[in-house]
């Protein structure tokens, strides 16, 4: 009886098949010897090496991938000069369209080693994250897509033709390397970010246009200046030339004069309101409250008017706020 059980015993072990990914676990190799997944062996005095299977090996993150690679020395050079290396070890996910040290070398001469310059790392920052789209999206996903927003803020554009995928004109030379926060998409040129104009403050709007002379030089008098170039916003009621034209003869040249500067700041602080208010909210209001300290009244009868001077241009958008041009000075 004993000899049945034991026969039985090594047949059922010498056919067995285990899955598993854990050592201790035995599977039936070729020649009928029973071994564990991490290689040794039952039932045999040679041992035969298995690899673990690939889902139990750990990916290393972004930054790792690309240093073990051997061909992104210069991006992970940036990425360490720009001060990113933390954030694309971090937990993400990231998809990074990554250029090749040749990608690089394309750059004209001297590119390179002036964007690694600390003085240029907002440069080097914008340039690097513009490579970089925030989620996991894999080669299957890109070419579905005409554009992807970058972190540095602007889009890159996407096309599929002849059978290849550019970003930005950048053809995509390999898809889908899986990184343990992310995934890497190589690319065959460096991409950069579009020049952007910068949209002017509302004293070189003011400026800009031609119009407004008079309240320029008055601003300057006033010592407002630094003020209305600042951070803001705020809504500016402007006067043009012919309005402070329409004004008793002299007054302007005399509101010039240092010793009546308080009294040119009140005047111009009256045509000005914190907050960035569109004509919609302008004509909702029924008085505005101005930086002077006083308010204005907002009448909408024959057209909309504030204390009394017709609103004749409406919504022109600065960097820190928005001017209406308006055909006469207000007078607190």
């Amino acid at each position: 009886m004993k000899k049945l059980m034991a026969f039985a015993l090594v047949a059922a072990l010498g056919s067995a098949v285990v899955a598993g990914d854990k050592c201790g676990t035995v599977r039936r190799t070729h020649g009928g010897v029973v071994k564990t997944q991490c290689g040794a062996t039952v039932g045999s005095g040679r041992a035969i090496h298995t690899s673990l299977p690939a889902h139990a090996v750990e990916k290393a993150d972004i930054v790792d991938t690309a240093v073990k690679a051997g061909s992104f020395k210069t991006l992970v050079a940036a990425v360490k000069a720009a001060g990113l290396v933390e954030t694309l070890k971090g937990k993400g996910p990231f998809t990074v369209f990554a250029p090749t040290d040749e990608a690089f070398a394309k750059l004209p001469k001297g590119t390179v080693e002036e964007l690694l310059k600390p003085e240029n790392k907002d440069k080097l920052v914008a340039v690097l994250t513009y490579h970089v789209v925030a989620g996991n999206v894999m080669a299957a996903d890109v070419v579905k897509l005409k554009s992807a927003k970058t972190v540095q803020g602007q889009e890159v554009t996407i096309a599929v033709a002849n059978g290849g995928v550019s970003i930005d004109n950048a053809k995509v030379l390999k898809t889908d390397i899986a990184c343990s926060n992310g995934v890497i998409h190589v690319i065959d040129s460096v991409i950069l970010p579009k020049a952007q104009s910068k949209t002017p403050d509302i004293v070189d709007t003011a400026v800009a246009a031609g119009s407004f002379k008079t309240l320029v030089a008055a601003v300057q008098a006033a010592g407002l200046v630094e003020t209305l170039k600042g951070k803001g916003p705020f809504t500016v009621f402007a006067p043009t030339d012919e309005a402070f034209a329409k004004l008793p003869k002299g007054t302007v040249e005399d509101l010039l004069k240092p010793e009546n500067k308080d009294k040119l700041v009140a005047i111009l602080t009256y045509h000005v309101v914190p907050g960035a208010l569109k004509a919609g909210d302008v004509v909702a209001a029924k008085e505005l409250k101005t930086v002077n300290g006083k308010a204005a009244s907002i009448t909408t009868e024959g057209g909309a008017k504030i204390a009394g001077a017709g609103i004749i241009k409406t919504d022109i958008e600065t960097s820190n706020g928005i001017i209406h041009v308006i055909d006469s000075v207000i007078l607190p």
